[in-house]
């Protein structure tokens, strides 16, 4: 996929904020869960490039492992060909068609990365960070994870089961080698301590730290059952362990140990986005590598929870594996990429309906923001024959406006910028537009327009700018999250070409009242937000 040119001229050298989702497992095509952490990461990219900052968002397929053997064997073909039929028929066309801006795709399958994998486990080696032994243990074939007797359920006949998958296990003997990832414990524990907000949300973060405090055991780090991974290099009998491959890609993807000076305006990361049942691997046994290697570590772990359809998590196991593309042909792509995010706060998890969704686009999209930019494209266009008219009897319903609107820049920068809270960034734009909805009813535009005294057409110009010059705003903050409708929106109010592309718009600058230029041609274009055919199916 095409990078999105996030490297402007003059910042060489200037430490990239680096965003990655999870690698995802091409054992099957994606689904809302997978789609959920994509979208979250694009949104955070494209808000801090509108914050003017250098910007590096990775994601990726996890492309070995003894799932995708079997599912490749199923199917009657390779690994190989398993696996570039699904990442080019599957997963790059639904990140395209959900407008993702990924600057890199990494596919752990590439020479880029697997060299590199060998080089960084062959150096843990000689340092004496691996060895030899054996290993027995509960084996989930789904999570490519030995799992420890205390974590696993039982069904109504006693079988032991995964607790993510609800699967059986296999008791799986093999001899191995092992990381010494006991050793790291304390170091891991001291490193929490000194960054709290390392693992987000708190919920996550006191679960990392009551597991690693029970003690931690060495990692098998290779596997000699099966030979789809990357060779151990100095015995290749065995195939590193794919969750000590896939960690990897995070490093080997941004130039570790090809790219000296990309990996170091780029690494480590600011945020990893992952959902919750991978979290230790990502908050315990990858700082833990990262300690070894002498790297340094991510600067936060950000947890989601899971997409719950029908009280289950979603999966395809559990048959609730909704597509994307389900939604975006009845909703739309925009909405879809806003519903998620703002129906369920980022670390919790949520539950989707087709009912909830129908709701809150009627009522959020298509009559408080959607209604509003036509309300006020039409006035301008019948009352001032479509040239923004200019405001000049401004006063407390104004002030209050400029004052929501500020509000609203800071909130929404903070709660999405710094916290990673979503839906609190969303809801502090969408109470602006309540405030600015709320703002044209009691000023009665229509009421006013029937005074044709300069008072009377001077006040109509400032309330109908004062809207204008608001929406303005709320496509300039709403672009990230939205960006086909917030430029269509950006176009309609003259805004292109007079004040420039939208992507380019600072966010820190769109709450600084008047940018819209009196004389702007404003068009009443499309809908933006259509009102919704009855849904051919029940989700």
């Amino acid at each position: 996929m095409a990078a999105t040119g996030s490297e402007k001229q003059g910042d060489e050298g200037v430490k990239a904020f680096y965003v990655s989702t999870p690698i995802y497992y091409v054992n099957d095509a994606p689904h809302l869960g997978h789609a959920y952490t994509t979208v979250a990461g694009d949104v955070l990219t494209r808000w801090h490039r509108q914050r003017g900052e250098k910007v590096w968002y990775l994601t990726g397929t996890d492309e070995h492992g003894q799932k995708i053997m079997r599912t490749a064997d199923a199917n009657g073909v390779t690994p190989q060909e398993w696996c570039d039929k699904l990442v080019e028929e599957a997963w790059k066309p639904l990140w395209e068609h959900l407008g993702i801006g990924n600057d890199d795709f990494i596919r752990t399958t590439e020479r880029r990365h697997t060299d590199r994998v060998q080089e960084f486990v062959q150096d843990l080696y000689d340092k004496g960070e691996i060895y030899k032994g054996g290993y027995e243990g509960p084996y989930c074939v789904g999570c490519e994870e030995y799992k420890l007797l205390g974590d696993l359920v039982e069904d109504e006949q006693g079988v032991k089961l995964c607790p993510v998958h609800r699967k059986p296990v296999e008791i799986l003997k093999e001899e191995n080698y092992f990381f010494k990832l006991s050793a790291y414990g304390p170091k891991l524990l001291e490193f929490y301590g000194a960054n709290p907000g390392f693992i987000q949300p708190e919920s996550a973060r006191n679960e990392v730290v009551n597991f690693v405090k029970q003690g931690l055991q060495d990692l098998s780090i290779s596997r000699s059952a099966f030979d789809w991974g990357v060779p151990i290099p100095w015995d290749r009998k065995h195939v590193i362990y794919v969750w000590v491959d896939a960690l990897l890609n995070y490093a080997t993807a941004v130039g570790y140990g090809s790219d000296q000076a990309k990996f170091e305006s780029t690494f480590p990361a600011d945020v990893h986005l992952v959902g919750k049942d991978i979290l230790r691997f990502h908050a315990v046994i990858w700082p833990a590598m990262l300690m070894a290697q002498g790297l340094p570590l991510p600067k936060k772990v950000a947890a989601h929870g899971w997409l719950m359809v029908g009280g289950e998590k979603m999966s395809k196991s559990n048959l609730t594996g909704i597509k994307p593309q389900d939604l975006t042909s009845h909703f739309g792509v925009d909405a879809y990429r806003w519903y998620f995010l703002r129906a369920i706060a980022f670390g919790s998890d949520g539950s989707f309906s087709w009912e909830d969704f129908t709701a809150r686009y009627t009522s959020e999209l298509a009559n408080d923001y959607g209604n509003l930019a036509s309300r006020v494209a039409a006035m301008v266009g019948k009352y001032f024959d479509g040239a923004l008219p200019e405001a000049t009897a401004a006063g407390d319903a104004e002030r209050a406006i400029r004052d929501g609107l500020a509000g609203a820049v800071a909130e929404a920068d903070r709660r999405i910028g710094e916290e990673l809270d979503f839906q609190g960034g969303i809801l502090a734009v969408f109470d602006f537009v309540k405030q600015v909805n709320g703002y044209i009813t009691e000023q009665e535009p229509w009421k006013v327009a029937k005074d044709d005294s300069p008072e009377g057409r001077a006040r109509l110009a400032t309330i109908l700018y004062t809207a204008a010059e608001s929406l303005r705003a709320v496509a300039v903050l709403l672009n990230p999250v939205m960006p086909e409708t917030s430029g269509k929106l950006w176009e309609s109010l003259g805004a292109e070409p007079a004040l420039g592309a939208l992507a380019d718009q600072p966010l820190a600058e769109a709450g600084t009242w008047g940018q819209l230029p009196p004389g702007a041609t404003v068009t009443k274009g499309a809908v933006l937000f259509p009102r919704l055919e009855e849904p051919k199916k029940d989700a």
